[in-house]
């Protein structure tokens, strides 16, 4: 890796797991979750973190792919932004959901979230197809985990 390299890969991979250990840290399996009625097509609670730890590489490296593609300083500043503003509402959700306790609330925030990544994938992929591919997995995931927050609020509805 060359030098110049260094510091914007670090700084990637560093607020990759910022947003992984500050979802992790906000995400509570105790009693209230056990106790939600979830589908039958709800997998293992073991398989989330497995998964979410691939995301956030594969989110890491279309980060950086997209940044050093990107033609002119103004689009590597909108790549920046908008993998903040995806980062931000990546914790939101679990902040919603598990600290708050409000499924409902979060599924509505999901869809924020979901648009997030679909802006990602369009604006990134304008100037770089690798990082706009990289993407699509992210994408896939929060589709699913949309549709059990979907279930989730509708087997255990009301909230609050």
């Amino acid at each position: 890796m060359s030098r110049m390299m260094i510091i914007p890969v670090t700084i990637a991979t560093a607020a990759a797991i910022c947003v992984a250990a500050l979802g992790a840290t906000v995400t509570d399996l105790g009693p209230w979750y056990q106790a939600l009625a979830k589908p039958d097509w709800n997998p293992p609670d073991v398989v989330f973190p497995m998964g979410w730890t691939a995301i956030y590489a594969l989110i890491t490296v279309a980060g950086i792919t997209a940044w050093r593609a990107a033609p002119t300083n103004a689009a590597a500043e909108w790549v920046i932004g908008l993998f903040a503003l995806n980062g931000f509402l990546n914790i939101t959700w679990s902040i919603l959901f598990f600290r708050f306790q409000r499924p409902d609330w979060a599924f509505f925030e999901v869809t924020l979230l979901w648009l997030s990544i679909l802006v990602m994938i369009f604006y990134c992929g304008r100037f770089s197809k690798g990082a706009a591919l990289l993407l699509v997995p992210y994408l896939g995931w929060v589709s699913f985990a949309a549709a059990l927050n979907w279930a989730v609020v509708q087997l255990n509805a009301p909230f609050g």
